[in-house]
């Protein structure tokens, strides 16, 4: 099953639009998780599995294992998660951005070493940077585009064509030429409302990936009315910390489960609204 097919699956079986992301900081991990040298693996997958009928995806960020040599505990949550939960996408989230033999070998490194279901890129160094990963038909390039992080505005927001911002310029091309097997989405972060309702009118139904809810302060509610598509899908709301860290004691699995729970219920809450408002189906 292709990823865009595998989320749609999840968006409609799980009714949420919720993303957990998983980025596990050892010293905010239980005492006697930090001290197991499958330490990471293991509050991840007691997250994933507390929290898996509450989302739509899960989103792994690389660097979060990398740091501490845990690659192999990254291949074996998602793994884990492919096993236990197969309806379930993961997005690697490692905003590759090269070209050529480089960007083919991480390629190979996201869907074969990891068996990613999509990853994170950057699209700055253009179509080569790109192409590369579209050779793989059945996985999901999701691009960034306007992001969550107040720096984005430096670059994304400057104009590159009168009355054209490069965060457009990305999603122009994103939806026209760099989306050949409709594999493609992209990275717009809820922060930024404006232009998170911009895009999604550039791409159409295209999949986006909505960072910055939860501890970044992005609202709920402006986020799926600038951002969900007709039908009241087409996101994945990313929280990570929020979920992650509900609570620092033995009862971090619970505690996440019921932090992921409140945001996927207020997600369809919104969700629910926008349609009865729009006129959706």
């Amino acid at each position: 099953m292709s990823f865009i097919d595998k989320l749609g699956s999840a968006w409609r079986g799980s009714g949420s639009l919720l993303c957990v992301g998983l980025d596990p900081d050892v010293a905010r991990m239980p005492l006697g998780l930090q001290a197991r040298p499958d330490g990471i693996l293991a509050f991840c997958r007691a997250i994933v599995d507390a929290t898996a009928d509450l989302v739509c995806a899960f989103k792994p960020q690389i660097a979060y294992f990398a740091a501490h040599q845990a690659e192999d505990q990254l291949q074996a949550l998602i793994a884990h998660i492919h096993t236990r939960h197969p309806g379930i996408p993961v997005v690697l989230d490692a905003k590759r951005g090269d070209i050529g033999s480089t960007a083919e070998r991480y390629a190979r490194e996201a869907f074969e070493r990891y068996r990613a279901d999509a990853v994170t890129l950057s699209p700055y160094m253009g179509t080569d940077s790109i192409e590369p990963w579209l050779q793989w038909p059945d996985r999901g390039v999701i691009l960034l585009c306007r992001t969550s992080n107040i720096g984005g505005a430096d670059l994304q927001s400057l104009e590159v064509a009168p009355g054209e911002r490069l965060y457009e310029r990305v999603a122009r091309l994103a939806a026209e030429r760099w989306n050949p097997h409709g594999q493609t989405g992209l990275v717009v972060g809820a922060t930024v409302p404006d232009e998170l309702r911009r895009v999604r009118a550039l791409v159409g139904d295209m999949p986006l990936l909505v960072p910055g809810i939860g501890a970044q302060g992005g609202d709920i509610e402006a986020t799926v009315m600038a951002g969900c598509r007709e039908d009241g899908l087409g996101m994945m709301v990313n929280s990570s910390r929020a979920i992650l860290y509900a609570s620092s004691g033995e009862d971090f699995a619970e505690a996440a489960r019921q932090a992921a729970r409140d945001t996927r219920d207020a997600l369809r809450v919104a969700v629910a609204r926008r349609v009865r408002d729009t006129g959706g189906d």
